[in-house]
C-alpha cells in the first residue's frame, strides 16, 4: 500500500500550475502534466523530477486496491476500498471466476531499437536513468519482455547486417555493429540491472545480409537464396552467442519480421518467406543448427506478422512434425486487427494448444497523416492499446510487446521515413521526455500482471462500452482485473470476485482504465 511518505507527497501536489503546465494527482510521485492541445495530457520528466507509481499492492483480506488513469487527467491514481456483500443496483456487473484458468502470462514490454537508444542518448545522463527506471525498476511499470532487432530495421539510420562482406558464407567477418554497442547493449544491460524480474530478450530479424537475398538488397521484394539457408542459420547462432558474450541472455527468436512484406516492393528491411519455405528451413537448417549449438532452450517463434495470417501461415509450418518439434510459439502483430477479429486466435490455439501466442509488435500513428504520427497527449492511442491488450489476452495471447520505447518529436529517426508514435517521446532540445497515455496504458498491465500468472474467466453484463480481463497470481494469491471504459459516460460498476458473496463496487470514470487488486477468494 502507499507509504506515509508517498501519501505526504501526494497531498503536497495539488492541481495547480500556470499556462500549459499543471500537476495532477497520482500515486507515489505525481504527474507533472502538460497540455499539447490533444484531448488529454502528457507527464513531463526531467533529471530533477518524474512521476513514479512506486510499490502498490493489494490490501488485506476484505479490501481492494484500484489504480485509475483517465482522459480527464488521472495517471495511476490509487484508491482503496472494502468489499460489499451485494452489487450496486442497475449497474454494470463483471463476473470473475478463478475456477477457470487459461494461458500462463509471459509479460509485457517494448523494443530496444536503434532509434530508442539514439533518442535516450540525447538526454542528460541523469535523465536517461530516470527514463530506464520508469520502464524497468520496481518503482516504474516493470517491463520484463523486450524485443531487439537482429541488426538493422527501419528504425535505424541506415540499413545494415552483421556481415556485409559479399559471399562470406563462413561468416568470418561477422561482428556486431556500432549500433549494438552504442544504442542497444548498454541500455539492455542497464535495464537488466534495474529490474527485479527476469528480463526476457527476444531477437527478430528484418533482413538477412543483402548478399544472401535474391534481389541483393535489404528492402524491395524477394526472399533468401536456398543455398544461404545454412549460412543464415549460422548467422542466428552467432547473434545469440555475441549478445550473450556481452551479458545479455537471449530468451527467444522469431524467424522473420513480417515475412509477407517481402512479396511486395517494400520500402524498408524485409525478406519474403512462404510458410512452406519456412517449414523446410526450420526442420533442415535452423532447428538442427540451434540444437547443435546448445541453444534449444531458446523459444523459437514463427509468423511474427498480423493476425490475418492465422491460422494458415503457422499451420502450414506446424503441421509438419519434424518442424513442429523445434517451434515453441506463434508471434503476432496488431496492424490488421481492425479487419481480422480475434476468433482466428482461438482457432489457432485449438489447433496447436502446446504452442503459445504472443503479440510481439504494436504501435500507433503508423497510418496517420504526416505531421500527426506523434500526437502528444492523445487519449485514444492509449485507449486503443488497453482495448487491444484486453482483447488479445481474452483470446490466448500470453503477453504484449510494444514497438519503440522512445522516439523523438517527429516519431523517428527512421531511415525509410516510417515515423510512428511511442509511449515516451523525447525532446532533445529541452532535455526532457514525455510520458504519453500509451505509457500508462501499458503500465496498467505490465506492473500488475506478473509473469507466471494465469488468465481467469471474466464475463460482463450491462454495457458494450466496458471491457475487462483478469489473471490469478498464485505466488501471492492476488487477482488482477484490468477494466476499460470506452464510453463518454461514467458507469456504476460491480465486480463479482467469484465467491458469490463479495463485490467490488465503484464508479468507473468515462474514458478510463482501471486496474483492481484483491486477494483471490477460495472457491469450492
Amino acid at each position: 500500500m502507499l507509504t506515509l511518505k508517498r501519501l505526504t507527497l501526494l497531498a503536497a501536489f495539488l492541481s495547480v500550475g500556470s499556462g500549459s503546465d499543471l500537476r495532477l494527482e497520482a500515486a507515489g510521485l505525481p504527474c507533472q502534466a502538460r497540455d499539447f492541445g490533444a484531448d488529454s495530457v502528457v507527464c513531463v520528466c526531467t533529471a530533477d523530477y518524474c512521476d513514479f507509481l512506486g510499490n502498490v499492492t493489494r490490501g488485506p483480506d476484505g479490501t481492494f486496491t484500484s489504480i485509475t488513469s483517465s482522459r480527464d487527467g488521472l495517471r495511476f491514481h490509487v484508491d482503496t476500498g472494502v468489499l460489499s456483500q451485494a452489487p450496486m443496483e442497475g449497474g454494470v456487473i463483471i463476473h470473475v471466476n478463478n475456477k477457470y484458468e487459461y494461458q500462463t502470462m509471459m509479460g509485457f514490454g517494448g523494443a530496444f531499437t536503434d532509434a530508442t537508444g539514439i533518442n535516450i542518448g540525447t538526454l542528460p545522463n541523469n535523465t536517461q536513468e530516470v527514463l530506464l527506471k520508469s520502464y524497468f525498476s520496481p518503482e516504474g511499470i516493470e517491463y520484463n519482455l523486450c524485443r531487439v532487432p537482429i541488426a538493422g530495421s527501419d528504425f535505424s539510420t541506415r540499413p545494415y547486417s552483421y556481415d556485409d562482406v559479399e559471399g562470406d558464407v563462413e561468416l568470418t567477418h561477422f561482428s556486431l555493429a556500432d549500433e549494438d554497442y552504442l544504442y542497444k547493449l548498454p541500455y539492455i544491460q542497464r535495464a537488466i540491472s534495474l529490474s527485479e524480474r527476469d528480463l526476457l530478450i527476444l531477437g527478430s530479424p528484418w533482413s538477412p545480409p543483402a548478399w544472401m537475398k535474391e534481389n541483393g538488397h535489404f528492402n524491395g521484394s524477394g526472399g533468401i537464396l536456398k543455398e544461404m539457408w545454412q549460412p543464415y542459420s549460422d548467422y542466428f547462432v552467432k547473434f545469440v552467442q555475441s549478445y550473450e558474450a556481452e551479458g545479455v541472455p537471449i530468451w527467444g527468436l522469431t524467424t522473420q519480421n513480417e515475412p509477407l512484406t517481402g512479396f511486395e516492393d517494400w520500402f524498408w528491411n524485409t525478406c519474403a518467406w512462404t510458410p512452406e519455405d519456412q517449414r523446410d528451413w526450420i526442420k533442415t537448417n535452423l532447428g538442427p543448427t540451434l540444437e547443435a549449438a546448445g541453444l534449444r532452450r531458446i523459444k523459437l517463434m514463427v509468423d511474427d506478422h498480423n493476425r490475418d495470417t492465422l491460422p494458415w501461415y503457422p499451420a502450414t509450418i506446424l503441421e509438419d512434425p519434424e518442424t513442429n518439434k523445434y517451434v515453441d510459439g506463434i508471434a503476432l502483430h496488431w496492424y490488421a486487427d481492425d479487419w481480422t477479429g480475434p476468433s482466428v486466435m482461438d482457432e489457432t490455439q485449438a489447433l496447436f494448444p502446446d504452442k503459445f501466442l504472443l503479440y510481439t509488435e504494436s504501435c500507433d500513428g503508423w497510418d496517420a497523416e504526416p505531421g500527426e504520427r506523434v500526437l502528444l497527449g492523445d487519449w485514444f492511442r492509449g485507449e486503443s492499446y488497453a482495448y487491444n491488450i484486453i482483447d488479445d489476452m481474452n483470446h490466448w495471447s500470453t503477453g504484449w510487446v510494444d514497438w519503440n520505447m522512445a522516439l523523438d518529436m517527429t516519431g523517428g529517426p527512421n531511415w525509410a521515413n516510417n515515423f510512428v508514435d511511442s509511449p515516451i517521446i523525447i525532446n532533445k532540445e529541452t532535455g526532457e521526455f514525455y510520458k504519453e497515455p500509451m505509457f500508462y496504458a501499458m503500465g496498467h498491465f505490465s506492473k500488475f500482471i506478473s509473469p507466471g500468472s494465469r488468465r481467469t474467466y471474466t464475463n460482463i453484463f450491462g454495457s458494450e462500452q466496458v471491457k475487462a480481463t483478469a489473471v490469478h497470481n498464485s505466488q501471492d494469491d492476488t487477482t488482477t482485473v484490468v477494466i476499460i471504459n470506452l464510453g463518454d459516460a461514467a458507469e456504476a460498476l460491480s465486480v463479482d470476485i467469484g465467491d458469490s458473496t463479495n463485490y467490488i463496487n465503484f464508479d468507473l470514470p468515462a474514458k478510463a482504465i482501471v486496474t483492481l487488486l484483491y486477494k483471490t477468494p477460495t472457491v469450492a
